[in-house]
């Protein structure tokens, strides 16, 4: 019998098979994307950071130490992991091990690792046929492991093998993973005169995400780059003399359908968003201009979508129509055709003192009166009620978003980009940024973020463009099917 452990955004109690329950023939799988910090932890953990373990690239170019895992040690860490948690699972002692790497991998690889049971040995000795292979079917690790079963279950075990939930925040690593395979988003690149506004996009550009035209000062991002120890040769780069002028020339890529996203480099948002949204030279639309954060929470079983938490300041009711329809469209591109949507407030109940509880009532009869659609919005909503069943029951909240919340309205700029980095600052949640409402998706992050946010961030951009092409996900979804 076979057993796969959820990919992503898992939401499972550990048990285990003892012995007596373990036959021959018996498998588990476990899927997992290489992460720069699995990397960093590797090495850390393992104190191997042997440079035949890792390319040339990988010792220079500081962030992006990715290129090649040698022998791919980290494959055999999967295997470990699958045998201590799954099959057999708690309760499990490792024994001997007899492995062949056969091929690296790349930051960006998912694989996925098989363990076989092919003979056991009494009173508990169990032996495991073991394979990893990537996405491509490429067989990375194969050989053979002995270990002791549990002849307990996890609830007779007792600390620390009690029974506990896991949440797999994997969701930016799989749809990296999955959009590298499309054919790259043609993507102005604007100002990226900084080190991760330049790593992240010609990252980006490297796994297949886009195709930047680098939009700037010429010398000095040259000079950035020869720092880095950056190739760009293979970009086309278009020369300015400041970053006025940088907005102003890759809005008109956009304008021109050169290309088809904008990426925010080093320059202040204010900046590039008012080139953006200029009557005769901009990139408007009927819809407001609003910005996304899609946070990859690990405390949280579900990708969780902020807005507005970038643009709007001070939005009015009929700016917050707008917002929801944008972050609808998103949410519907990333695979999830009826998200929950919380209006979010400091109290449940409508207080005129509060005028976010006064525009979260009037939006949810728009929505029950159909002037807007494609979600279920309820609201208004405190935090600790839309991310809390056990919260919404407590204060006698009868609410189909209460606890399930997939999008997060929040009341004004302030509150929600304080939400925002509390969720990437102590809760340590991945997140990735996207503008709405204008002709083309606009990548825009921090100047503080990494490297690894821009790349999320373009891949969702990517994830966005493909829907509004082909009106359907293309092969992916964010969320569990």
């Amino acid at each position: 019998m076979a057993v796969e452990k959820p990919l992503r955004w898992a939401n499972t109690t550990l048990t285990n098979k003892t012995f007596d329950e373990i036959s021959v023939g018996d498998s588990a799988s476990m899927r997992s994307t290489l992460t720069k910090r699995d990397i960093d932890l590797f090495g850390m953990l393992s104190g191997d950071m042997n440079p035949t373990h890792f390319s040339d690239e990988y010792a220079r170019m500081l962030l992006l130490r990715h290129k090649l895992v040698g022998h791919s040690m980290w494959g055999g860490a999967l295997i470990s992991g699958l045998l201590g948690s799954t099959l057999p699972g708690p309760g499990t002692v490792y024994q001997t091990q007899n492995f062949e790497f056969h091929n690296p991998t790349e930051l960006g690889d998912t694989l996925t690792a098989t363990v076989t049971v092919t003979g056991k040995i009494a009173p508990d000795q169990v032996v495991f046929d073991c394979q990893v292979r990537n996405q491509r079917g490429d067989l990375i690790v194969s050989g053979e492991a002995k270990v002791k079963a549990p002849t307990q279950k996890p609830e007779d075990l007792g600390s620390p093998y009690a029974t506990r939930e896991i949440h797999e925040t994997e969701t930016f690593n799989q749809l990296i993973a999955m959009v590298r395979d499309w054919d790259p988003l043609p993507t102005a690149v604007c100002h990226p005169c900084a080190e991760d506004a330049l790593l992240g996009s010609i990252e980006a550009a490297r796994l297949g995400l886009i195709q930047p035209i680098l939009v700037g000062p010429r010398q000095r991002i040259l000079s950035l780059a020869e720092s880095l120890s950056l190739d760009i040769g293979p970009y086309r780069l278009i020369d300015t003399a400041h970053s006025h002028e940088s907005a102003e020339k890759a809005v008109a890529l956009c304008r021109l359908g050169e290309v088809q996203a904008l990426m925010k480099g080093s320059l202040h948002t204010d900046e590039l968003l008012r080139e953006v949204a200029h009557k005769e030279r901009g990139l408007r639309t009927a819809s407001r201009f609003s910005h996304v954060f899609i946070m990859d929470v690990p405390t949280y079983p579900r990708p969780l979508f902020i807005t507005d938490a970038a643009v709007n300041i001070l939005p009015t009711l009929e700016d917050k129509v707008d917002i929801l329809n944008n972050v609808i469209r998103l949410a519907h591109a990333l695979g999830n055709p009826e998200p929950k949507v919380a209006i979010l407030s400091a109290v449940e109940t409508v207080n005129q003192k509060i005028p976010a509880t006064i525009d979260a009532a009037a939006l949810c009869k728009m929505a029950e009166r159909g002037q807007i659609t494609g979600a279920v919005i309820d609201g208004p909503l405190a935090f600790d009620n839309a991310i809390s069943k056990e919260a919404a029951r407590i204060k006698g909240i009868h609410s189909p978003v209460a606890g399930l919340a997939d999008i997060f309205l929040v009341p004004d700029l302030e509150a929600g980009n304080i939400l925002a980095k509390q969720l990437t600052y102590l809760a340590d949640s991945d997140s990735a940024g996207l503008v709405m409402g204008a002709r083309v998706p606009i990548i825009l992050t921090s100047r503080a973020d990494s490297a690894e946010s821009r790349l999320a961030s373009c891949a969702v951009a990517v994830a966005y463009a493909n829907w509004q092409k082909e009106g359907r996900v293309k092969k992916y979804s964010l969320y569990p099917q």
